[in-house]
């Protein structure tokens, strides 16, 4: 297995466990069933050379047929480790979009292993919605969200559900579904400003 192997296979075993089995995105079973998304493993080690893999992957999502290609996980393994530099990044990647004249037509959602929400600790369970394996870019289409959230009874009540499912589970079950490579982060980060990325607009 190679490097990049690895990386996905984490990846996906993140999502079938956490994502799918904990039903955080209600939306994903879907497209994973029906091989549709696409793992992306990027090699750079700075922002720079991250936002120019990320350009690529937006314009080939744009062009490629929606039945193939759904959604793209652009996963980081080398670069943005920390949170806070990861939630700067978040600006340029939006310009990135706007630059392509995609906004509108994509959306780039954001997951990191020390994701963080405002006003919440860096143990808070409820951070683990978005926690991922490695630094990760969600690339997803704006019409495939329209049609998911007009299918779905209730949309707005998710992100309030995902929050009771994370209590419930506690960190002892969120250790037991061997989803997370990381270890708490020591000190905690302090609190940070909300991010337009924390869930994918409707």
């Amino acid at each position: 297995m190679t490097p990049d192997d690895t990386v996905i296979a984490d990846t996906r075993a993140w999502l079938e466990r956490a994502v799918i089995g904990l039903n955080l995105c209600p939306f994903a079973k879907s497209v994973h069933v029906k091989g549709q998304v696409h793992y992306a493993v990027s090699r750079a080690t700075t922002p720079q050379d991250l936002l120019q893999d990320l350009i690529t992957e937006l314009k080939n999502l744009a062009t490629i047929d929606a039945k193939v290609r759904d959604t793209t996980l652009l996963i980081a393994p080398e670069c943005l480790q920390d949170f806070m530099d990861f939630n700067d990044f978040l600006a340029e990647a939006d310009q990135a979009l706007e630059d392509l004249e995609l906004d509108g037509v994509l959306q780039i959602a954001s997951l990191h292993p020390h994701y963080q929400f405002a006003g919440t600790r860096d143990d808070d369970i409820t951070n683990f919605t978005n926690r991922s394996p490695y630094p990760t870019l969600h690339l997803l289409r704006e019409d495939s969200i329209d049609r998911a959230v007009a299918a779905f009874p209730n949309p707005e009540s998710i992100f309030e559900v995902n929050m009771q499912t994370m209590e419930r589970l506690g960190l002892d079950g969120w250790a037991a579904l061997k989803v997370d490579r990381t270890a708490p982060i020591e000190p905690p980060v302090p609190p940070v400003a909300s991010s337009p990325h924390d869930t994918p607009k409707s």
